[in-house]
């Protein structure tokens, strides 16, 4: 088991170093950058100073030089001193808006995953089971529903239910009056409240093809040998299911660690923008607009690292359950 990790460990390494080169390239694409965009109005303001204020930004910035120089100056900065530069639009450190988003984001994410999770299992388990009962049909059907239809309108559906028939907060993450107040019961709990619609909202698309995925595999694993060789030993129905079909047929679960994180973190951007959410993913379509190189660089290395170290869990839990793929 130690050399499975440290092999899976190993093969990071050179995975995100070429996943840096990318991101920093995918950035690099568009012609110009954020200062080009600025020279028109910098031009109306300082006339002829314009063009060497510009030169000198590009200096403090960093932006002089060959692209393989400006990603050469990214990467060894991150490396060695945890430094992913500075954001032009809202001039400061990009390692402080990633921890001021990331935190909440990963929240957010944790708390989707858990109720995915909790909820999936149990619905996935009983449409198994009771096949083709009335409660597998409608299950099925809500969970078509639920791939179908966009999180962006069901975010825009259940905030005016919510805020009309049931006076619940919608929008951001806290009330105003908690803002800047030091932690507290109450401030904790209206953090919660305002987290069960972007929960339900996030968690709807994974929850659905999660439900899917179990009932399918529950499926196929209870027509094998070893479910039949069980139940002949006197074992009852629910040890059946939850202690060896389950087992089992929750692999495919388990592996979606890996992308289902930062799908989450990521995929949520409209979702976000809907809610006014204070995300990463907000934060990095805003760079990617705004032409902000470092930060839609770093954030995207980010969710990429955080890629990574999900399918690390998902492989760790996966050789866990089955032994046999440590061997491989």
């Amino acid at each position: 088991m130690l050399t499975y990790i440290v092999r899976r460990l190993a093969f990071m390494i050179p995975t995100l170093l070429v996943i840096s080169v990318v991101a920093f390239a995918v950035i690099e694409l568009p012609p110009g950058d954020f200062l080009t965009q600025q020279m028109a109005q910098w031009e109306e303001l300082y006339g002829d100073r314009a063009e060497v204020m510009i030169e000198n930004m590009r200096a403090i910035y960093g932006l002089d030089g060959s692209a393989i120089e400006r990603y050469y100056r990214w990467i060894t900065r991150i490396v060695f001193h945890g430094d992913f530069g500075r954001s032009f639009l809202e001039n400061t450190r990009v390692t402080d808006i990633i921890m001021n988003r990331v935190f909440l984001t990963m929240g957010i994410s944790l708390v989707t995953l858990f109720f995915t999770w909790i909820v999936a299992i149990p619905i996935g388990v009983y449409s198994a089971v009771k096949q083709y009962s009335f409660f597998d049909y409608l299950f099925t059907f809500f969970a078509f529903i639920g791939r179908a239809f966009p999180n962006f309108a069901l975010a825009l559906v259940l905030m005016y239910v919510a805020y009309t028939y049931f006076d619940w907060p919608i929008g951001g993450l806290m009330s105003r009056s908690f803002r800047g107040e030091p932690l507290s019961m109450a401030k904790i709990a209206d953090v919660a409240r305002h987290m069960v619609i972007p929960v339900i909202v996030i968690g709807t698309h994974g929850l659905a093809g999660l439900v899917r995925v179990l009932r399918a595999m529950i499926l196929d694993e209870m027509n094998k040998e070893y479910v039949q060789t069980a139940r002949s030993k006197g074992l009852s129905e629910r040890v059946v299911i939850w202690k060896h079909v389950f087992i089992i047929a929750c692999q495919p679960i388990v592996s979606t660690i890996g992308w289902l994180l930062p799908q989450i973190v990521s995929g949520a951007a409209i979702v976000s923008i809907v809610m006014n959410l204070p995300t990463t993913g907000e934060a990095l379509l805003s760079a990617l607009t705004n032409q902000d190189m470092y930060v839609a660089a770093s954030f995207i290395l980010v969710l990429s690292t955080l890629t990574l170290i999900g399918t690390l869990i998902s492989d760790l839990l996966l050789a866990f359950i089955d032994p046999r793929i440590r061997y491989n």
